[in-house]
């Protein structure tokens, strides 16, 4: 599976995003150029080849003419609205309208929450500025461009201190963006400056499928992204495009213990919680207190599905109370094809991935053909 792996160790911005992404593509300056070619009104991308300790992309967005980090006045007065209106008219796909759209949605609900309003009464600032739509825009055109399959970030350094904005002082992370962390592993780390800015939290938040640690990968191209504050180390966000063989998510084990159900209610109740769409359902004999025999009823299902899940135990069992747990899981690929054999044609179910591959015959075809040819089921299977 193509991996794009974002390593936020200094924090992350709009345009350190931009940089890396435009690092990781064969052909940077043809990026550019599609970048300016969106026509976003008196906005122009500039590349910047970094030096030094690690070599990468700096990219500033100038509108009309302005340094986005100068001292000018913002363009103030633009609501949710009039921002997802530009988006919409902007000559790009509908994948990248609608991703960046929902990065503004997720911004304008954190400044909601901040300001004690509502998304579509907030008033953009810095954020609801044009160089921060050319970033939220550019980063989402850039990731279509790379196709990677799955995004994963790293924890992401915030910073500490004080950050001066429209608002007045405010401490880092400033509220806007420590609410749109919210559920994302974040620290201070040692650095007194604002290292990770509310479009950079807003973009990690939705374009990141997950946040961890970087998984097994064959890494193709590494790429570098400078942001513009210079410290005593590299002021970049790192990223790594490859394959990873593995497919890792997360799923729920959901068990509960009963002694009292007769058999043909455990039968009903693993109908109803099959039909549900669980991944799998166990039923196991245990010995229970007061030297009872009763059962271990465990099912495994999707994060969506937990509450699901739960009430269904809890309806259709006698048990008072379940418990869970979340799982990290790794599977293999799958995949058909058909094979002949003397008998007729039986599909098989191929799986790969970890430098495996296992190979294993429907039952349902090779039982079907068996029964045709009134032979055992070994030698359909051996065939």
């Amino acid at each position: 599976m193509k991996t794009l792996y974002l390593e936020c160790k200094m924090g992350a911005s709009g345009n350190m995003l931009l940089g890396a992404l435009l690092d990781l593509l064969p052909d940077p300056a043809a990026a550019l150029d599609a970048l300016n070619g969106l026509g976003i009104p008196g906005v122009h991308y500039h590349m910047e080849q970094k030096s030094g300790s690690v070599a990468g992309k700096l990219v500033t967005v100038t509108v009309h003419g302005h340094d986005e980090d100068h001292d000018h006045p913002h363009h103030h007065g633009c609501g949710l609205h009039g921002i997802l209106h530009q988006i919409g008219h902007l000559p790009v796909s509908e994948a990248v309208k609608t991703r960046a759209a929902a990065v503004y949605r997720a911004i304008a609900e954190a400044e909601a929450r901040v300001h004690g309003t509502t998304p579509s009464e907030v008033h953009f600032h810095e954020v609801g500025s044009l160089d921060a739509v050319a970033d939220v825009v550019g980063v989402c055109l850039l990731l279509e461009k790379l196709g990677a399959e799955r995004v994963i970030a790293s924890p992401v350094c915030a910073g500490s201190g004080t950050v001066r904005c429209a608002h007045g002082v405010l401490p880092v992370p400033a509220p806007a963006t420590a609410e749109l962390l919210r559920g994302v592993p974040w620290y201070a780390g040692e650095i007194a400056s604002e290292l990770c800015t509310p479009t950079g939290a807003a973009l990690l938040r939705i374009i990141a499928a997950e946040f961890g640690p970087m998984p097994v990968l064959r890494t193709e191209r590494i790429g570098y992204g400078f942001g513009s504050k210079e410290f005593d180390r590299p002021n970049c966000l790192r990223a790594f495009l490859g394959e990873t063989e593995d497919r890792a998510d997360e799923i729920y084990e959901v068990r509960c213990n009963v002694d009292d159900m007769t058999g043909e209610a455990l039968a009903y109740a693993r109908e109803r919680l099959e039909e549900s769409g669980v991944l799998d359902m166990s039923v196991a004999a245990v010995m229970m207190k007061k030297n009872r025999p009763g059962f271990l009823i465990t099912c495994l299902c999707r994060p969506e599905q937990l509450d699901g899940t739960i009430r269904l135990l809890l309806r259709h069992t006698t048990t008072a109370g379940v418990r869970y747990a979340p799982w990290r899981r790794t599977i293999l690929k799958v995949g058909f094809h058909e094979a002949e054999t003397a008998y007729g044609t039986v599909r098989e179910k191929v799986y790969t991935g970890c430098g495996l591959e296992k190979v294993k015959i429907e039952y349902e075809d090779a039982a079907a053909l068996a029964r045709t040819a009134d032979v055992p089921l070994d030698r359909v299977r051996r065939e």
